[in-house]
């Protein structure tokens, strides 16, 4: 299957910049598989399509402000971190705090070993150690207070690529930090939201669970790889980045409930859907509870164990997102169902409008 094969013409002002005004208010494209119709909806909507037994599942991942400026101690000159993962958990010394992590370097000069950039206001120094095959960096964190919170009171939301920031624009800082989170998140680890939960108020939550729709929650931590472009000519020659995960048992039981009781497992963005069905692909078609790394890579024709439907963001172009709900869907009315949303105006990728896949 070629990445060709699911390219579509996006006019640049469909990406959406900000989040709606009012969080739950996005709109939403309805798509029912079975005959191919589209509807043309908004979130709140979804109490028309979800019935008394479904289970809706949430990753419940928070996303931590996992970029912060700095400058080079010895030159002075601007350089920047987005920290992707721990290598060494953080210890505390007699000399303060440590830990290393694996962590991407943007600046005007190459990040060697042995130099250090300087960030939250010199109260962390950050020494290069060395470079993995991937051109990322391993770097030792020392501070006199933990990592965690100088990056809260100093580091930025790692908002995706083609979101247009300027890094000194206090206001856009503070709406991504309010904004680029489900009302859900609990646990730290991700560098990039769950973007289809960012629809959801508590409100809603509470309407539907009132109604007889139960949700759980799973944790997949979001990382860079999330955008990493399918370069390969051919889909099934792209690897997907490791990601680590957890399905809990009290999940898994609920799972394993509704199901039993003829209700549908609705997953909410396509990290719920690749944790439900790395672990049914692990475990012959069933859901245990069990945590892991998860390198799934979901695309037509695969046959979906776990999942039922699906509440999912408009992805890239080319994307293994796309791909995944090209698979669920059929890449056909995938395609046919973007065409339609450019031509609705809905508002594209992460701050964007949704689609529910039924």
């Amino acid at each position: 299957m070629l990445t060709a094969d699911f390219d579509y013409f996006l006019p640049e002002e469909l990406i959406a910049q900000v989040p709606p005004e009012v969080r739950g208010t996005s709109r939403m494209m309805v798509l029912n598989r079975a005959n191919g119709t589209l509807e043309h909806k908004h979130i709140g909507d979804i109490l028309e399509y979800l019935r008394p037994g479904d289970l809706l599942i949430l990753n419940n991942t928070r996303v931590f402000p996992a970029r912060i400026l700095g400058a080079w101690e010895d030159t002075g000159g601007a350089a920047e971190l987005l920290l992707l993962d721990c290598r060494e958990t953080e210890e505390r010394t007699a000399h303060g705090y440590t830990s290393i992590w694996r962590c991407m370097c943007g600046s005007g000069r190459k990040a060697r070993t042995g130099h250090t950039i300087l960030c939250a206001e010199q109260q962390l120094r950050a020494e290069v150690l060395s470079k993995d095959e991937e051109g990322h960096s391993l770097v030792r964190f020392r501070s006199e207070h933990p990592l965690m919170a100088l990056l809260d009171a100093h580091g930025l939301t790692p908002v995706p690529p083609y979101i247009r920031r300027n890094a000194n624009d206090p206001e856009m800082a503070r709406l991504d930090k309010e904004r680029y989170q489900t009302v859900y998140a609990r646990e730290v680890g991700a560098v990039a939201a769950p973007t289809a939960g960012l629809h959801f108020t508590e409100t809603l939550l509470k309407t539907l669970e009132s109604r007889g729709v139960k949700h759980a929650f799973v944790t997949l931590h979001v990382g860079p790889g999330t955008f990493k472009p399918v370069k390969a000519a051919r889909v099934e020659e792209h690897q997907m980045d490791a990601e680590y995960y957890h399905l809990p048992e009290e999940t898994a039981q609920a799972i394993c409930d509704t199901k039993a009781k003829g209700g549908r497992v609705i997953a909410v963005g396509s990290t719920s859907v690749r944790t439900l069905e790395t672990v049914a692909m692990q475990h012959d078609g069933a859901i245990v509870a069990t945590h892991g790394s998860s390198t799934a890579f979901i695309y037509p024709p695969y046959q979906f164990k776990a999942v039922d439907a699906m509440l999912t963001n408009f992805h890239l172009p080319q994307s293994t997102l796309i791909m995944m709900v090209s698979a669920l869907a059929g890449r056909e009315r995938i395609m046919n169902a973007y065409e339609a949303a450019v031509k609705e105006r809905y508002r594209f990728f992460s701050y964007g409008d949704c689609m529910l896949i039924l």
